[in-house]
């Protein structure tokens, strides 16, 4: 087996070898010749004259292999009490009647079908199923506002959505069918059939001539073949997070992206064909399309579906006893997942009901990994914990840990080193290359490695004017931060994430991590507030821990001083204050954007993927208090 090194190496230095010898352990219906090659619009696509289909990759390829009878999805709800599980052959049976069923509505290949669901194995069947016909899929987080959705539709244009009933949370039932139905009628674009799956729970009033009941549908479908399209044909469209206005779609298309998927399960993740894996997300993200639903099936893995939270279905266990109870090899999931965990369980009383020594490795993506939460995991599960970082527009890790190539020390506040095919490069405001220890724009140099977005769909200048017009020959991250004297790669937000204070860019990511070390301190952010005298000044907003006693100003105090000493007089922190929650994207990203037009006094626009909107004016009204400007 090949070392880190020498892995990287020839993906750099012979890229077009690399990836032929990785895309020869897919089922292609033809075999890619054309391994590199540039698009009409100057961009590098990866496998264009491959023939191929991607459901047929992640289910009658295994199946034809003698897999059908391993568990293919582990459905597990806390929200509901529902348990099951899918073969091989049962998920095969399914997405082949969906698919028919789709096929009866006129979808064919290169339609889109936009998918509105809760995290239930319908909303999986559903995007298999549309991959099977060739069509593209948009799934759309399911809860999303009327508004956010039909912006979506008109972008997309889907022939066909599908939809659900209902989805739920942990205090509430939130039917969908209304929001859908608003959506729509907003729309300039209007789909020509919606699909609805009826939840237990609620029962959605159906729109005759637009509306079809799923499981009638199914019950008289006939299975569905697989389309043959090629490498560079797209597999779905995926909005970012943090959208406002227009939204911005990722294309994703199937050759490069099957490609990645199926090699970074093993290289990446170190999962072998048989072992349970499960990505804590939703579907709604990049991280449930690549490695809930396409990546673990690609594999030959068991995968789990979960709809419920860290905590509060029912407890701060849920977690454990999911891995527990499943045999949960790698887990996968998002800092504020754990810190959620740690602040309603801080001795971990939970966890000691659970056998976890299936557990090999814990992984963190999403938003930067705080050295403190990495810690306490570390010493909590006495397994790695592997800070890797990426990008909805990669769909996969640009820098991680090869914990199944060639597992390298971890550092703390680190996501390791690049992986293979990310030549990822330290950039100044020149676009020259800086030095160990310096920090700058963190950008890649193309080509690109596979699965990374080709456009933005049906806007290739929008995509040209974001990512590769600021460096010549670069796609930027957008993220800001630098590599040290061993070639790690430190993220430390994005670049609208450093402050200037007095004339020193500074990072709020460092002061963070201060912060959050301090041991009354669940969750924190810093951001940069406008100052006349300095341009801006750095403050801090913390949560505190469950059953945490110590006062504000006493917190304040010690943090002021925690600054101090470790960054230095010149970080000029002086304010830290006290917040019931944090307002954060429902991918658990911290608004940090937002948080810094409110303390200015800006006007704001809510942004579609909030989580919690009623953390906006909590937090505007302690702003207030404390003499900040007022938002509107």
């Amino acid at each position: 087996m090949n070392t880190y090194e020498q892995e990287y190496a020839l993906s750099i230095e012979h890229p077009e070898t690399f990836w032929a010898d990785k895309a020869r352990e897919l089922d292609w219906f033809k075999a890619p010749e054309q391994i590199l090659s540039q698009d009409e619009n100057g961009m590098d696509r990866w496998f264009a004259d491959g023939e191929m289909n991607t459901c047929h990759m992640a289910l009658d390829a295994h199946v034809a292999k003698g897999r059908g009878s391993q568990v293919a999805v582990f459905y597990d709800s806390p929200v509901t009490g529902i348990k099951q599980q899918l073969t091989y052959d049962e998920l095969l049976s399914q997405v082949s009647l969906f698919a028919g069923a789709l096929q009866e509505q006129g979808v064919v290949k290169g339609d889109r079908v936009l998918i509105y669901m809760p995290m239930i194995p319908q909303a999986m069947i559903a995007m298999l199923a549309t991959a099977r016909l060739g069509a593209i899929h948009s799934v759309v987080f399911g809860g999303f506002a009327a508004n956010e959705l039909a912006v979506r539709i008109d972008d997309a244009q889907p022939k066909v959505v599908v939809s659900a009933s209902c989805g739920i949370e942990v205090d509430r039932v939130i039917p969908y069918k209304p929001l859908l139905d608003d959506a729509v009628d907003m729309a300039e674009h209007k789909p020509e059939r919606c699909v609805i799956f009826q939840r237990e729970q609620v029962t959605a009033a159906m729109q005759a001539g637009r509306d079809l009941d799923w499981s009638q549908l199914v019950a008289t479908a006939q299975p569905a073949d697989c389309v043959t399209v090629n490498g560079t044909d797209p597999l779905y469209i995926l909005y970012t997070s943090g959208t406002t206005g227009k939204p911005k779609g990722v294309v994703r298309d199937n050759g490069g992206h099957a490609v990645a998927m199926k090699y970074s399960m093993k290289a990446v993740y170190d999962m072998d064909p048989g072992e349970v894996f499960w990505a804590a997300s939703d579907v709604g993200w990049v991280v449930g399309h690549s490695y809930i639903v396409y990546a673990p099936l690609l594999a030959g893995l068991s995968t789990v579906l979960y709809e419920g939270k860290p905590v509060n279905t029912p407890d701060a266990g849920a977690f454990w006893r999911v891995v527990n109870e499943y045999g949960v090899k790698a887990l996968f999931s998002a800092p504020t997942a754990f810190r959620a965990i740690r602040k309603a369980d801080p001795n971990s009383e939970y966890l000691k009901k659970y056998d976890l020594s299936c557990l090999k490795t814990v992984f963190l993506a999403g938003e930067r990994l705080d050295p403190p939460t990495y810690e306490w995991l570390k010493e909590l599960l006495s397994v790695p914990v592997v800070d890797h970082w990426w990008q909805t527009e990669t769909g996969w890790a640009i820098c991680g840990n090869l914990m199944g190539i060639d597992p390298k020390p971890c550092k703390a506040g680190s996501s390791t080193l690049p992986s293979p095919g990310f030549n990822v490069q330290i950039l100044d405001e020149a676009g020259t290359p800086l030095g160990p220890n310096e920090q700058g724009s963190v950008a890649i140099k193309r080509p690109l490695p596979p699965s990374c977005l080709p456009t933005i769909w049906g806007n290739f200048e929008r995509f040209q004017n974001g990512y590769l017009s600021t460096f010549d020959g670069y796609y930027v991250s957008g993220d800001g931060g630098y590599r040290d004297e061993d070639g790690y790669v430190f993220i430390m937000g994005r670049t609208d994430d450093v402050i200037n204070v007095a004339g020193h860019r500074l990072s709020t990511g460092e002061m963070e991590e201060v912060l959050a070390a301090h041991p009354a301190v669940a969750e924190c952010t810093v951001i940069g507030v406008a100052d006349e005298l300095k341009g801006q000044l750095p403050l801090g907003l913390v949560i505190l821990k469950d059953g945490e006693t110590m006062s504000e100003d006493e917190l304040q105090a010690e943090l002021v001083e925690r600054v101090r000493n470790q960054i230095g007089a010149v970080a000029s922190f002086k304010k830290a204050l006290v917040v019931e929650r944090l307002p954060k994207t429902r991918s658990g990203k911290i608004l940090r954007k937002l948080l810094r037009q409110i303390a200015d006094g800006e006007t704001y626009n809510v942004p579609s993927t909030i989580d919690d909107p009623a953390s906006l004016p909590e937090i505007a009204d302690v702003l207030a208090l404390h003499g900040y400007k007022k938002a509107n």
